[in-house]
This record gives structure tokens, C-alpha cells and sequence, in this order.
């Protein structure tokens, strides 16, 4: 059994439940799983989707987001944790539309696994932290969720290819770029979470380490500013000195805030 699992069950009430490798969708014959933590009580409960970072190219269900299980179990709400499509087999959007798989596969089985189908919210670190911003931007009927928690996110790509002096090796593979150029500025204008603000999406926590070297800090108050302007809520959750990852955070209790912050913002918004 895996650490992160190890840890979660250790956590975990003994009358909650884990359940382990369900497939929630099968995309051109890609079997994708994911787990689902069941808290104790009858429920439904708010619910939160967890989605891996990992640069789009590398990570599963059980990499990067293990930090995350023990603080939502203990908030009392229920969970899953997605595996989907890596690039660069598989190219953008191929990865966001697995999450719009996931959420509606949560609803479908709300019933079974005690989910408030009205109070789901997507969670997601690094590459996972994209991918949530960019489908709850986008969701509308069944995979409309009600809150997005991104940590460290690309929110805009053309913004961040300017501020590192290169678009990067996995975006490339991402989004199938060979080259600078319009078709490129083109392609990660189309796959930026901000691109796709507007009046209505979902309201966001965003949580950012200041020294973080894989995605500018700025990247986040940028997608924050612009969801203000539309009227949507938003919040930056600032963790000072911070560098790229949770779990690099888990080292230093300084970083440690966050959790406790998530919690009470989700209880808040999903109340």
C-alpha cells in the first residue's frame, strides 16, 4: 500500500471508508481510476475532487497530493483523487476533459458515496492546479462544481512564457508546440484558465508560494485580479517563502498554515 494511502487510512474515523482503483471513465480505452474517501455519518456531504500535479506529464491519484487527504478527512468532507491522461501521448485537452469526467462521474454516484452533488469542489497542485482552474472556468451544467482551490497553477501561459523567458519543455509536449510563434501564443491562450473568466464561474482559493521557480507567484493574483473585475470571487492565499510543491511545504511547519486556511474556506463556501 502506498504512504499517502497508508497515511489516509491511519486518519481516517473508523466508521469512514476508502475505497481504492474505481474506473470512472475508459477514453479511447485508457481505463482512468480514481479512490473515494467516505466520511463517517450519514451524510451527503461537500465534497472535493483532487487533481495531481506532476507537469502534465508524469504523476497518478497517489503522487504529490498526499498532503491534502488527512486535512479534508478530518474537515469532514468526502474526497476522491483522479488519475487522468498524461501528456505527451496524450495532448491537451485530453487531460481536462478526464476532470469533466470525474466530476460527472462523482454526481452520478452521488447517492452511493454520500456526496451533495451541489457542494463539489475541485482541488488541484501544479499541473492538477491548471487543469481545476481551467474546468471550473469552463464547467456549466453537469460538470459545474461549486468551488476551485488551484495551488500554484498556470493560469496564463503566454503571460508566464514571457516572465521565464521560455515557454518550457512540458507545456510544449502539452500542447503540441514546436515553435515560438502566433500558432503557439495561440494554442496556450486557448488552454489558460483566464482566458475563460466571466460573470457566474465558481468562486476560487488560490494558494502560492512567493518563491516558487516552476510557476511565477504572480500567476495568481493575475487570475484573481481578472475574476474581480468580472464580479467573481477570488482569493490568494500567500504562502510566504514558499517554493514549488506541497510536498517540499511538509518540511518546514512554517508553510503549514495553508491547511488549516483550505479548510475553513471550503467549509465557508460550500456551507
Amino acid at each position: 500500500m502506498r504512504l499517502g494511502l497508508l497515511i489516509s487510512l491511519l486518519a481516517m474515523p473508523l466508521a469512514a471508508e476508502l475505497k481504492t482503483d474505481i474506473e470512472f471513465a475508459k477514453p479511447g480505452g485508457v481505463s482512468l481510476t480514481l479512490d473515494a474517501y467516505v466520511p463517517e455519518g450519514k451524510g451527503p456531504f461537500a465534497t472535493v475532487i483532487i487533481v495531481h500535479g506532476g507537469g502534465w506529464v508524469n504523476g497518478t491519484k497517489t503522487t504529490y497530493v498526499p498532503p491534502l487527504f488527512e486535512p479534508l478527512s478530518k474537515g469532514g468532507f468526502a474526497w476522491f483523487t483522479i488519475n487522468y491522461r498524461l501528456a505527451p501521448m496524450h495532448r491537451f485537452p485530453a487531460q481536462a476533459e478526464d476532470v469533466d469526467a470525474a466530476i460527472r462521474w462523482v454526481k452520478k454516484h452521488a447517492k452511493e458515496y454520500k456526496v451533495d452533488p451541489k457542494r463539489i469542489a475541485l482541488m488541484g497542485e501544479s499541473a492538477g492546479g491548471h487543469l481545476v482552474a481551467y474546468a471550473g472556468a469552463r464547467g456549466k451544467g453537469d460538470t459545474k462544481v461549486a468551488a476551485v482551490v488551484p495551488f500554484y497553477g498556470v493560469h496564463d501561459f503566454n503571460a508566464r512564457t514571457k516572465s521565464m523567458g521560455a515557454i518550457g519543455d512540458n507545456v510544449e509536449k502539452l500542447l503540441e508546440i514546436t515553435a515560438p510563434g502566433p500558432a503557439a501564443d495561440e494554442k496556450m491562450r486557448a488552454a489558460s484558465p483566464i482566458t475563460y473568466v466571466h460573470k457566474g464561474m465558481p468562486p476560487f482559493l488560490m494558494i502560492h508560494g512567493t518563491a516558487d521557480k516552476a510557476v511565477p507567484y504572480d500567476q495568481s493574483p493575475l487570475m484573481c485580479a481578472k475574476m474581480k473585475e468580472a464580479g467573481v470571487r477570488c482569493e490568494v492565499y500567500t504562502v510566504e517563502g514558499a517554493p514549488h510543491g506541497i510536498g517540499p511545504w511538509e518540511k518546514d511547519p512554517a508553510f503549514q498554515k495553508y491547511k488549516e486556511k483550505m479548510v475553513e474556506w471550503l467549509r465557508q463556501t460550500l456551507k
